[in-house]
C-alpha cells in the first residue's frame, strides 16, 4: 500500500468500471506546476506517487522529480516498469540464471520459489531464424524447419520456464518480431493491474530497440539482461533524474519521403547534438500529421541516434492505432479517460513543455536516403550515394600499390555523374585494384562481380516492417518494376522477414505479393534475420570470388544496425534504406550507380527504366494502406499468438521447479556466475599486478565486444564444438548458443573486424600475452592469465560499448577474467552491463586519454582507492608500469547510484539480489 503522502489516491470511473489512479494534480495542490513538465517525466512522476512507501520510493525522490527544471541531476530515484519485454537470445541466458539462481538459493538453505518473476514477463522468439533458404515458395517452410533443427534444446527449456515461472509467457518461433509484437498486440498502454489499479505501461526491454514502443506512448527502454533479472524479481531500478531534449516536429513528409528517410535524418541530427543518457521527447505541429508507425520508426532507433528512449504522448493518432490493430473498445476507453485525467493527453491545443533543449526539424525538407557503410548515423542524401560509396571505397584502397592517387581523386569526384563510354577500359589501367572484377560462375549463372557489388538485399527488422507504408510501397515498386520487365541481379540475396503475420496478410489483400516474389523477395521467416546478422550464408562462388578480389560487397537492408563484420563475414559495406529502395537497388546489383541519372536496368521494351518510372506515389501508397489494412487482420492472427506450430506443439516438456541440466548440453549450461558466493558479502579490494587484455579505439560497439552473428570453424568457439563432435555446418549462431557460456566467453572480443592496438595491422580476436609478447587468440591469452593468476582490464577510447543492449559484452569480459575497462566514455546500457557483471567501468578525466597518457598494453596496472571503500562516482589512482617507468592518472567509476555501488560489493547484480532474496 501506497503512503500516499500527497493524497494522490483517487478513483476513476470508465465504462462503469472503477479504477484506483494516483493523481499528478494532486502535487499541483503542494505548489508543483506540471502542466508543462514532459510528457516522459510527468509519467515518471506517477511511478513514483503510485510507490511511495517511505523507504525505496520516498516523499523526497517524488519531489525531486516533481521540481524539475530541464536539468539532469545527480539525484536518484527509484523507477519499477510495469513489466519486462524479452527476446530469446537475450531472454534464454536469463532464464538460465533465474534457474541456476534457483540452485543456488536452495544450497545456501533457501526456498527455490522464492525465484520467480513478480511483474508480468514476456518472451518473443524471434532470433534465432536465419536465412539459409530465400528466392523460392518454399523458403519460409525450410528455414522453420532448420530453425527447430538448431534449437530444439533451447525452446526445450524455455517451454520449461514458461511452465516452473509464474507471469512468464512465451510467444513461439516463427509468429514475429518482438518489437512489433509488442508494438501490435502486447502493450496495454495503461495497465489495469488485478488489484483494481490502473496506471502507465512501462516496460524494459533485453533489446535495445524496446524504444520501439514509445511511438505509441510507452515509456521504455532497453536494459541488459542482468538489470532485467533484477526487475522480475522485484528489484526497482535506480536511476538519475534524467534530463529531457524537446525535438519539435513541423509540417508534413513530402511525396517521395518515407519514414525510414525520416529516422535516418533524425538520427544523424541528435548524433550531432549528443543526446547519449537523456530523454527525447517529440512535440510540435507535426505530430497531427505522423501516424503511430512512423513514430515508432522513431522510437525504435533511439539506440542509434544514443538517448535513452524517443517517446511520444498519447493523442488521437495513438488510438486511431490502436482501433487498427485491434484494441478492445474497453480498454480503448481507459486509455484515452486515463491519460486525458492525468494529463497525459496530448492535444494541438495543449501548452508545448518545456524542455532541457530543443532542437527542430521541418518534416517538408527531409530527403530520400541511406545511411552507411558502417553506422546508422552516417546519413547519405540519395543524390550523393554513389559518390559517398566512391569516397568511402578509396579510402580502403588508396595505399594500393596499384592505384593512382591522381585518377582516383579523378573517379572520386565523377561518381555522381553517370557512366562514361568506354570508361571500364580507363579504369582498369589507371585504377589498378579500384576497378577489380571477378568472373564468378554459379547455379545463378556467369557473371563479373566488382567493388560495391550488392549480395545481401533485405526486407528485415521490425523498424520498417511494422510501417504499413513502406512496406507496401515496396510492393508496389516491385509490382511496377516486373510490368517493364526487370528483374534481380543473380549475384543479389533476397529476403522478405515481416515482423507481424500481418504484414504478409495485407500484402497479399493488395495483390503485392505475387510481385515481390517474382523479384525474389518471398517470404523466408517471421524474425530479425539480417538485421542482427542472421544473413545465412551467400553462395560459395559468390564469397570465394569477394575473398580472392578482396572486394568490397555490399548489402542493403532495412534494418536498424549496420555496423562493420555484423550482416555477413562477407560483406564489408552496410547500407541501411527503405524497404522500396532495397527492391530498387537489388534490381541494380550495385551501389556504384547515381539512381537519378542512371536506370535501374533495361525494360522488357528496350528502353532504360529509372526509379523515378518505378517509385510510387503517396497516393498509390495512401490507398493500399486504406484498401488493404484492417483490424481484423491484427485479430485473427493474435488470437492465437501464444499457440505455435506444430514443431512448437509437439514439444516434450521437462517438468519441476529445479532444471535438469545435462552435462554434455552445447546450447545450455548452467552458468557459473554464483560459483563460490556465500550468503555473506565481502569487503572492496584494490587491483594490483593486472594487465591489458586488448587496447582499443573509438566506437568500439557491443558487435565488436559481444559474441554475435556465425561462429568461424578456426575461432576458439568452432575448435570447441569441434572438438565436442559438432560439424561446422551445425554450430549455428553465437546468439542461438547464448545459453552456453563456454561458447560465448570464447567469442567474447572475438569479432573479425575488431582491431586491437596491441597487435597492429591484425584483425580479429587477437593480443599480445605480456610480458613476452606473444600473439594469441583472447581467449587463450585470458585462460594463460588465468593461470598466472593475472586480473586484466581493457583500455578503450570514446563511445566504448554502443550498439544494442548485449549483456554477453559484459558477462563474457567478466568471464575473460577483465577485472576494469578504463574509456574515455561507455555507451548508457552497457556501462550499466558491466556495473551489473561486477566489471569496475572506469573513465579517463577530460582531456586525457591512452594516447597522451602514453598508454600501449605493455604496462603492469594497478588501481586504488577501492579498498577504503567508496561512494557513487569516486575517483581512483591508476599506476602503469612499463620498463621501470611508471605513469599515474586519475580515473572516475562510473557506479553512479548507491545501488550500483553495493553491485560492484557484491560481485554483481546477481550475487546481490540472491543474498537479497535469502535475508528476506
Amino acid at each position: 500500500m501506497a503512503t500516499n503522502s500527497f493524497g494522490a489516491r483517487s478513483t476513476l470511473t470508465v465504462d462503469g468500471k472503477s479504477y484506483t489512479i494516483y493523481k499528478l494534480d494532486a502535487l499541483e495542490k503542494h505548489g508543483f506546476a506540471l502542466a508543462r513538465m514532459p510528457y516522459s517525466i510527468k509519467v515518471m512522476i506517477e511511478n513514483v506517487l503510485r510507490r511511495e512507501d517511505g523507504v525505496i520510493v520516498t516523499r523526497g525522490q517524488i519531489e525531486a522529480l516533481a521540481r524539475w527544471n530541464g536539468k539532469g541531476g545527480e539525484r536518484e530515484v527509484s523507477f519499477m516498469p510495469a513489466r519486462v519485454l524479452l527476446q530469446d537470445f537475450t531472454g534464454v541466458p536469463v532464464v538460465a540464471d533465474l534457474a541456476v539462481m534457483r540452485d543456488a538459493i536452495k544450497k545456501l538453505g533457501g526456498n527455490p520459489d522464492k525465484i520467480s518473476p513478480l511483474q508480468p514477463v514476456d518472451l518473443v522468439i524471434d532470433h534465432s531464424v536465419q536465412v539459409d533458404s530465400f528466392g523460392t515458395a518454399g523458403a519460409f517452410a525450410a528455414n522453420a524447419e532448420l530453425e527447430f533443427e538448431r534449437n530444439q534444446e533451447r525452446y526445450l527449456f524455455l517451454r520449461w520456464g514458461q511452465g516452473a515461472f509464474d507471469n512468464f509467457r512465451v510467444v513461439p518461433p516463427d509468429t514475429g518480431i518482438v518489437h512489433q509484437v509488442n508494438l501490435e498486440y502486447l502493450a496495454p498502454v495503461v495497465f489495469a493491474s488485478d488489484k483494481g489499479e490502473a496506471y502507465p505501461d512501462t516496460v524494459i526491454g533485453t533489446d535495445s530497440h524496446t524504444t520501439m514502443i514509445n511511438g505509441l506512448g510507452v515509456v521504455g527502454w532497453g536494459v541488459g539482461g542482468i538489470e532485467a533479472e533484477a526487475a522480475m524479481l522485484g528489484r526497482s531500478m535506480p536511476m538519475l533524474i534524467p534530463e529531457v531534449i524537446g525535438f519539435r516536429l513541423a509540417g508534413s513528409l513530402r511525396p517521395g519521403a518515407t519514414a525510414t528517410d525520416l529516422v535516418l535524418t533524425v538520427t544523424q541530427m541528435l548524433r550531432k547534438k549528443g543526446v547519449v543518457g537523456k530523454f527525447v521527447e517529440y512535440f510540435g505541429p507535426g505530430l497531427a500529421s505522423l501516424p503511430v508507425a512512423d513514430r515508432a520508426t522513431l522510437g525504435n532507433m533511439s539506440p542509434e541516434y544514443g538517448a535513452t528512449m524517443g517517446f511520444f504522448p498519447v493523442d488521437e493518432q495513438t488510438l486511431t492505432y490502436l482501433r487498427l490493430t485491434g484494441r478492445s473498445d474497453s480498454q480503448i476507453k481507459l486509455i484515452e479517460a486515463y491519460c486525458k485525467a492525468q494529463g497525459l493527453f496530448n492535444s494541438p491545443d495543449a501548452p508545448e513543455p518545456k524542455f532541457s533543449d530543443t532542437l527542430e526539424l521541418d518534416l517538408g525538407t527531409v530527403v530520400p536516403s541511406m545511411a552507411g557503410p558502417r553506422r546508422p548515423q552516417d546519413r547519405i542524401a540519395l543524390t550523393a550515394a554513389k559518390a559517398d560509396f566512391r569516397r568511402e571505397l578509396a579510402k580502403e584502397f588508396e595505399e594500393h600499390p596499384s592505384v593512382d592517387r591522381a585518377e582516383l581523386a579523378k573517379w572520386v569526384a565523377e561518381g555522381g555523374n553517370g557512366a562514361v563510354a568506354g570508361e571500364g577500359t580507363i579504369l582498369e589501367a589507371k585504377l589498378g585494384h579500384i576497378a577489380h572484377k571477378v568472373e564468378v560462375h554459379s547455379e545463378a549463372g556467369k557473371f563479373p562481380l566488382t567493388h560495391g557489388s550488392i549480395v545481401i538485399a533485405a526486407i528485415t527488422s521490425c523498424t520498417n516492417t511494422s510501417n504499413p507504408s513502406v512496406m507496401l510501397a515496396a510492393g508496389i515498386l516491385a509490382k511496377k518494376a516486373v510490368a517493364r520487365g526487370l528483374t534481380v541481379k543473380p549475384w543479389v540475396k533476397t529476403s522478405l522477414a515481416p515482423g507481424s503475420k500481418v504484414v504478409t496478410q495485407y500484402l497479399k489483400r493488395a495483390g503485392l505479393t505475387e510481385s515481390l516474389e517474382k523479384l525474389r523477395f518471398n517470404l523466408v521467416g517471421y524474425g530479425c534475420t539480417t538485421c542482427i546478422g542472421n544473413s545465412g550464408p551467400i553462395d560459395e562462388a559468390l564469397a570465394g570470388a569477394i575473398k580472392q578480389g578482396n572486394l568490397v560487397a555490399c548489402a542493403i537492408l532495412s534494418g536498424n544496425r549496420n555496423f562493420e563484420g555484423r550482416i555477413n563475414p562477407a560483406v564489408r559495406f552496410n547500407y541501411l534504406a527503405s524497404p522500396p529502395l532495397v527492391v530498387a537497388y537489388a534490381i541494380a546489383g550495385t551501389m556504384d550507380i547515381d539512381v537519378e541519372h542512371q536506370p535501374l536496368g533495361i525494360g522488357s521494351d528496350g528502353r532504360p527504366v529509372f526509379l523515378r518510372d518505378i517509385w510510387p506515389s503517396q497516393e498509390e501508397v495512401a490507398a493500399a494502406v486504406t484498401g488493404s489494412v484492417h483490424a481484423s487482420m491484427f485479430k485473427s492472427e493474435y488470437g492465437q499468438v501464444f499457440e505455435g506450430d506444430e514443431h512448437w506443439k509437439s514439444l516434450k516438456v521437462p517438468e519441476g521447479n529445479l532444471f535438469r541440466w545435462a552435462e554434455d548440453s552445447l546450447y545450455v549450461k548452467a552458468p557459473p556466475f554464483f560459483e563460490g558466493v556465500t550468503a555473506k558479502v565481502g569487503d572492496f579490494s584494490d587491483i594490483t599486478g593486472a594487465r591489458a587484455l586488448a587496447v582499443l579505439g573509438d566506437s568500439v560497439t557491443t558487435d565488436h565486444i559481444s559474441p554475435a552473428g556465425s561462429i568461424g570453424a578456426d575461432s576458439p568457439a568452432g575448435k570447441y564444438l569441434i572438438e565436442r563432435g559438432v560439424q561446422p555446418r551445425d554450430f549455428n549462431s553465437y546468439g542461438a548458443r547464448r545459453g552456453n557460456h563456454e561458447v560465448m566467453m570464447r567469442g567474447t572480443l572475438a569479432n573479425i573486424r575488431l582491431k586491437n592496438l596491441m597487435v597492429p595491422g591484425v584483425e580479429g580476436g587477437f593480443t599480445a600475452h605480456q610480458p613476452d609478447g606473444r600473439q594469441m587468440t583472447i581467449f587463450d591469452a585470458s585462460e594463460q592469465y588465468r593461470k598466472e593468476g593475472v586480473p586484466l582490464i581493457v583500455i578503450a577510447g570514446k563511445e566504448y560499448g554502443t550498439g544494442s543492449s548485449r549483456d554477453w559484452a559484459a558477462k563474457g569480459v567478466q568471464l575473460l577474467g577483465v577485472r576494469a575497462v578504463i574509456a574515455e566514455n561507455f555507451e548508457r546500457i552497457h556501462r550499466s552491463n558491466l556495473i551489473g557483471m561486477g566489471v569496475l567501468a572506469l573513465e579517463f578525466k577530460p582531456g586525457e586519454n591512452r594516447q597522451k597518457l602514453g598508454l600501449t598494453g605493455k604496462e603492469t596496472f594497478s588501481i586504488t582507492g577501492l579498498k577504503a571503500g567508496i561512494k557513487p562516482r569516486p575517483t581512483l589512482k591508476v599506476r602503469a608500469e612499463s620498463g621501470g617507468k611508471a605513469t599515474e592518472f586519475e580515473v572516475t567509476m562510473r557506479a553512479d547510484t548507491p545501488e550500483e555501488v553495493e553491485y560492484i560489493r557484491h560481485g554483481g547484480i546477481l550475487p546481490f539480489v540472491l543474498r537479497e532474496l535469502i535475508r528476506a
